[in-house]
């Protein structure tokens, strides 16, 4: 059972925008706004499906980064190579990394040959609080997958992967954005 939803035009139906919608932004709708939205939304959901293990999404999302980014030498990557793929700034990375550490998850290693360099390695514990978490994880995606149906999970799981490419970064930045003029 997927949801379906049509983007409503105020135009094309015939119903005025409130007042709300009038405001400042102009009649414009915010891309923003709608995916802030419907990424909390969803890290709610992640969030209690994750709460029996004491563990939030992005907590997960950090651990499985960390795993995949893990090599042969068991060094782990590098937290300037960790936020880069994230897309976080460090700070928020070594933030968000706090409580990952403080639990025995997560360990903070110096580089071998460059001691200002850490890298960010899983713990025993945290191995196994991640291959149980998969688990919560798996049965969260699977309801969300359901609910919107596979053919709009898969369009949204697209538009989103288009949007955080480097190519839709490319695009904006080399758009003509002239200032506004009053």
């Amino acid at each position: 059972m997927g949801i379906t939803s049509t983007p409503v035009d105020a135009k094309s139906t015939g119903n005025k925008p409130s007042l709300q919608e009038q405001d400042i932004l102009g009649g414009r709708v915010c891309t923003n706004t709608a995916l802030r939205l419907a990424a909390r939304r969803l890290g709610q959901l992640y969030d209690e499906a994750l709460a029996p293990l004491d563990l939030k999404a992005t907590q997960l999302a950090l651990m499985a980064e960390i795993h995949k980014l893990m090599g042969p030498d068991q060094q782990g990557p590098t937290l300037q190579d960790l936020a880069s793929r994230l897309a976080i700034q460090l700070s928020a990375l070594t933030h968000a990394l706090r409580p990952l550490v403080r639990d025995g998850m997560v360990e903070l290693r110096l580089d071998a040959k460059d001691r200002r360099t850490k890298h960010g390695v899983l713990t025993p514990r945290g191995k196994a609080r991640l291959s149980k978490a998969v688990a919560y994880w798996a049965a969260a995606n699977d309801r969300v997958e359901a609910v919107l149906g596979p053919v709009s999970a898969a369009n949204l799981r697209a538009l989103a992967d288009q949007v955080s490419s480097d190519a839709f970064l490319a695009a904006y930045r080399q758009e003509d954005r002239a200032p506004c003029t009053d």
